[in-house]
């Protein structure tokens, strides 16, 4: 039986840049309020024609280039998305196709922002098993593509964008991905979801004249149960681990909202400087946030060899998790 370990990490994000100021040119909004209500400054914006499945590729690709791997190397591809393509076939046979992984079998994963979590927790068992040694995971969302332009209280809030990591087996010594919890809640499925589209209500002219296949949120239901949800599953998995807060090196949250962000890395007593925050720069990129922290904090050499590193996330569904690593690199 072997442990799994992120071997390597990517993100991909679209060059056009919206700012706050770019949005009070066409909603009745605000810089100062976007900044004091989210934290998001800007924003990046998929271009006409660009899909799920491009920015998923062009993260997988820079991931493959450096690990040093082909992607004829990879076993298997699991993708996390609310907003793939289409229905059918699946984002991942899509990516498969992209960058040539003719040896893999793939999936798509729907957990929304906590999509990407339960993919590292789902693809972390292949690894363990010893079924597969190279599972490629993404977190890949086009938000744009499913908002209403508007609506204030949700187009401010996302952005488009991929992240990509590998898994493979640790070696004698190396713990890699040490726990994880995954939760839900589906009695609050009601407060953010897309109503129009499946077979509840396909899609038809009322559907379209009734904005259903945008994105519809209760944002007070939404923050109040991130912020608890968030704190419940992030205590309980140190409380099983007996780990301390402040033997974490790295907390990479999900990042839909500062103030939820701060909220709960002040339930948890950690300092700034071990909390990953881009939204800034990125609002919510939904299952692409934490794996564009876990590349960005790479990147920017805030990870070391030995770092115990704790993720955190929730989403529609109402969905929760939590995963808590060694990092190997």
């Amino acid at each position: 039986m072997y442990n799994a370990k992120i071997t390597a990490t990517a993100y991909h994000v679209p060059e056009k840049v919206v700012t706050n100021q770019d949005l009070e040119k066409i909603l009745d909004t605000s810089d100062e309020w976007i900044r004091t209500r989210t934290g998001i400054r800007e924003r990046r914006f998929a271009a006409r024609g660009e899909t799920t499945s491009d920015l998923a590729a062009a993260a997988s690709q820079k991931l493959l280039e450096q690990r040093g791997i082909a992607a004829r190397d990879v076993d298997c591809i699991v993708v996390a998305t609310i907003t793939p393509d289409m229905f059918f076939p699946s984002t991942a046979c899509l990516v498969q196709e992209k960058i040539g992984a003719k040896r893999a079998w793939g999936f798509d994963l729907s957990g929304a922002c906590s999509g990407f979590l339960y993919a590292l927790a789902t693809a972390s068992q292949f690894v363990h098993s010893g079924a597969y040694r190279k599972v490629l995971v993404i977190g890949a969302d086009l938000m744009t593509s499913i908002l209403n332009p508007k609506d204030r209280n949700t187009y401010v809030l996302f952005g488009d964008a991929a992240g990509a990591i590998l898994l493979e087996p640790t070696r004698r010594g190396e713990q890699g991905i040490i726990d994880f919890i995954l939760r839900c809640d589906g009695s609050g499925g009601r407060f953010l979801c897309m109503p129009g589209g499946g077979s509840l209500h396909p899609a038809s002219h009322e559907t379209v004249r009734k904005n259903m296949h945008f994105v519809h949120q209760d944002g007070r239901a939404v923050f109040k149960y991130a912020v608890q949800g968030m704190a419940e599953v992030t205590t309980d998995i140190l409380k099983r681990n007996h780990i301390r807060a402040s033997d974490l090196a790295l907390f990479v949250p999900h990042q839909a909202n500062i103030r939820i962000i701060d909220a709960v890395a002040e339930r948890l007593g950690l300092h700034p400087s071990k909390v990953v925050r881009n939204i800034e720069d990125f609002a919510n990129t939904t299952a692409a946030t934490l794996p564009i922290g876990i590349a960005e904090s790479h990147e920017r050499r805030r990870l070391h060899k030995g770092d115990l590193v704790l993720l955190a996330t929730f989403g529609a569904g109402f969905t929760s998790g939590s995963l808590l690593f060694r990092w190997t690199l």
